[in-house]
């Protein structure tokens, strides 16, 4: 009988969440041979819509959008190689805030207990190996990268079947580079509104488990990321162009937050003590 392959887990809240912070990883390890699995929660329903129409504003079709973000979903995970793509389909909440976080059937709406059995289900068929997501923060603070969190968190907890759990994050030593970078490509945020209790993004370099190089993806990565075209007005980093996004975005850290291999940290290798 074939000696089941490793298998990797990486649960998103939106069509697009894929490509920035673990779109080499889904490459590099697909082409290691790992069998790629990826859950998508909502439908991208609050999204940019054909000529960057804003959700709420006339022209914006929400099943339009719907439509167009699964085809750009799917021509994502083509670039990097995705073996399996689930897509639990809840509405997108849209932003903290936002009267789509009330809708019904928004992700944000739904019990976490529901959406984790659904998740759980999709961990016992795949019986993935390593599992990522975001922090609990949803790393800068989205409802439905919140949500997604949690039901994985808890859906992890059901089945027992991971032997090891990532969140996605950044070293805060990059933070000065990247605003640099969107200083030269003019891309200027505005300032924080001092009611707002915003965690700090990102991570001390020393807190920081994992490090991954996937240099030698950065093609794919900049090619899933460029599938997502409807949303390019909020994708800046395609701004850079090929060459310079992999120099930035090439090296993709994590924190290791469940174990079962006894494997040292710091790491370079999401698979490190199960090979």
């Amino acid at each position: 009988m074939a000696e089941r392959s490793l298998t990797l887990m990486a649960v998103h809240a939106h069509p697009d969440d894929e490509a920035t912070s673990t779109g080499g990883i889904l490459a590099r390890y697909a082409a290691e041979g790992v069998t790629t699995v990826l859950v998508t929660c909502t439908d991208g329903r609050c999204g940019d819509g054909p000529g960057g129409v804003k959700p709420g504003d006339d022209g914006h079709d929400p099943q339009a959008v719907v439509a167009m973000r699964q085809a750009e979903l799917a021509a994502s995970c083509e670039a990097l190689k995705v073996t399996h793509l689930e897509t639990l389909d809840y509405a997108d909440s849209g932003m903290m805030g936002w009267a789509t976080n009330d809708a019904p059937g928004a992700f944000w709406n739904t019990p976490v207990d529901e959406a984790a059995d659904r998740l759980a289900e999709l961990i016992r068929r795949h019986r993935p190996d390593v599992v990522v997501t975001y922090d609990e923060n949803g790393f800068y603070g989205h409802p439905d990268h919140i949500q997604a969190h949690r039901i994985t968190m808890a859906a992890v907890e059901r089945t027992g079947i991971p032997a090891k759990v990532y969140w996605t994050t950044v070293p805060q030593s990059a933070f000065q580079e990247f605003g640099k970078v969107m200083q030269e490509i003019g891309v200027e945020f505005p300032e924080p509104d001092a009611a707002d209790e915003m965690p700090a993004l990102g991570l001390p370099d020393d807190e920081i488990t994992t490090w991954v190089d996937t240099r030698a993806h950065g093609g794919q990565k900049f090619a899933s990321l460029a599938a997502h075209a409807s949303q390019a007005e909020n994708i800046f980093f395609l701004r850079l162009g090929q060459e310079r996004f992999t120099e930035l975005m090439g090296m993709e850290t994590f924190v290791r937050v469940r174990d079962s291999t006894g494997a040292p940290t710091p790491e370079d290798d999401l698979f490190a003590g199960l090979r």
